[in-house]
């Protein structure tokens, strides 16, 4: 059994190294850089890729890299691969790639695609998913990109009306001890609100705010002129790396967690999925919620840090 992490040394790829060590598994860092990576690889080389994954067992893709071409070289070799990212259009591919993979394995989508599941398991009615991500954290490259390539493009609401990144303000009570101020977040294209539409036949309705409210009007701004994206700062403002994420029922009642470092809470949840997969393997394309339910996450120790409240 052995996993090997892409952008093993990355933001989120070395906290996930460290846990799964700390936990006994095998685990290889992958990537570019020889004095860092315990395996040399280059994503773009597909014969060096073929020599990486040749004893993989499981593959954790916290590279970036949105490549449905990887993932079917993963599965097609019985590889189970899985995937942190929150692109709604890769993630809906992935969910095709035909062999075993879990998707939406992280902070967002992960912990609030579980957080929304747990509000939506007693009743049903629209859900809505708030993150707040603390714009003080240092951010890998990729996860900046990320965020400002949503500028100006528009998703499917689950009413099937067109809707604008960073627009649709909506006010969320936040836990007090979470450290946010009260302010507005914004609708984001993230893609675990279509999957969890599609599946319960409600809405679920994704929001984001950043916990400097200067960052977030700023994304409201840019989102009507995302010429001006080269104006955007590579660091966010912010002086906090507080995240808090929660779902909000049909009744009131809200599920919640927060924490500090929001790639270490993304690196967590990555690693009690994979833990999981050793248990219990996949054959097919799984959503982490098919995996794993909240309670899964809350009572975990590696999780020991995160607080999670029901209300």
């Amino acid at each position: 059994m052995t996993v090997l992490v892409l952008g093993g040394y990355g933001t989120v790829g070395a906290h996930l190294v460290r846990l799964l060590r700390a936990e006994g598994i095998s685990v290889q860092a992958a990537g570019r850089d020889p004095a860092r990576a315990d395996r040399v690889v280059d994503l773009r080389d597909s014969a060096g890729v073929d020599a990486a994954l040749a004893d993989a067992t499981i593959v954790v893709n916290c590279a970036g890299t949105e490549d449905v071409g990887l993932a079917r070289a993963c599965v097609g070799r019985g590889i189970v691969f899985v995937d942190i990212s929150a692109t709604s259009s890769y993630v809906q591919a992935l969910e095709h790639v035909g062999g075993p993979a879990v998707l939406g394995v992280g902070l967002a989508p992960g912990l609030t695609t579980l957080l929304a599941v747990d509000a939506l398991t007693p009743r049903s009615g629209p859900v809505d998913i708030m993150i707040g991500l603390g714009s003080g954290e240092t951010h890998g490259p990729a996860a900046t990109a990320w965020t400002y390539r949503l500028l100006g493009q528009r998703f499917a609401d689950a009413d099937g009306t067109s809707i604008r990144n960073f627009t649709g303000r909506q006010r969320f009570s936040v836990p007090a001890h979470a450290g946010y101020r009260p302010f507005p977040a914004l609708r984001a294209d993230f893609a675990d609100q279509h999957r969890l539409t599609r599946e319960f036949g409600v809405p679920v309705r994704t929001y984001l705010r950043l916990d400097s409210r200067l960052a977030t009007l700023g994304l409201a701004a840019l989102t009507w002129t995302p010429a001006l994206q080269s104006l955007a700062p590579a660091h966010m403002p912010g002086s906090s790396d507080r995240w808090v994420a929660l779902a909000q029922a049909a009744d009131g009642s809200i599920r919640s967690a927060y924490g500090r470092g929001q790639s270490l809470a993304t690196a967590v949840v990555a690693a009690i999925t994979v833990r999981a997969l050793i248990r219990n393997p996949v054959s097919a394309p799984t959503w982490i919620h098919q995996l794993l339910e909240l309670d899964d996450i809350c009572h975990d120790p590696l999780a020991a840090d995160i607080r999670f409240d029901r209300s």
